[in-house]
């Protein structure tokens, strides 16, 4: 009978380095994935952006509503006026910033970061990670295993 701790002393294949593919390639293909990450965090703050500005505008349009309530119906109308509603940009609320990005960059970035794994390193993702874990973690100890016992 197999001992099932074995099983989880090595990375799962999808973690392991095709071969013939060199350091060099594994390193490169995890700058580019840092990369990616970078621009997922980027993405959440836009969508953030886009939600606070528009939490701002509501919140702005019910301050007008207070002011015109409370007898200051000329600033109500101008800050109305100028401010409720407008772009962000021109021509452009965050949603269509968002969408721009989205379709954009962000779709152009994943796309080609997927194709480079999938041409070098037959899809698998964070090999550097995987492999920068197998060096950092006390082989035979439970609390460093290279998956879950239960993979």
């Amino acid at each position: 009978m197999t001992d099932p701790s074995a099983h989880a002393d090595r990375p799962s294949p999808e973690h392991r380095r095709p071969d013939g593919v060199s350091d060099a390639t594994v390193e490169a293909l995890g700058k580019v994935s840092e990369a990616l990450e970078a621009v997922e965090a980027a993405r959440g703050h836009l969508y953030a952006f886009h939600r606070l500005s528009g939490t701002a505008d509501l919140t702005l349009g019910e301050g007008v509503d207070g002011l015109r309530e409370a007898g200051h119906a000329e600033l109500a109308d101008r800050i109305e006026r100028e401010l409720v509603g407008r772009n962000i940009l021109e021509g452009r609320w965050t949603f269509q910033v968002v969408e721009e990005y989205d379709d954009g960059y962000y779709a152009a970035f994943r796309s080609l970061e997927e194709r480079a794994r999938e041409e070098l390193v037959g899809g698998r993702r964070h090999l550097f990670e995987a492999e920068m874990k197998e060096d950092r973690r006390t082989h035979g100890d439970p609390d460093h295993t290279a998956v879950p016992a239960s993979s």
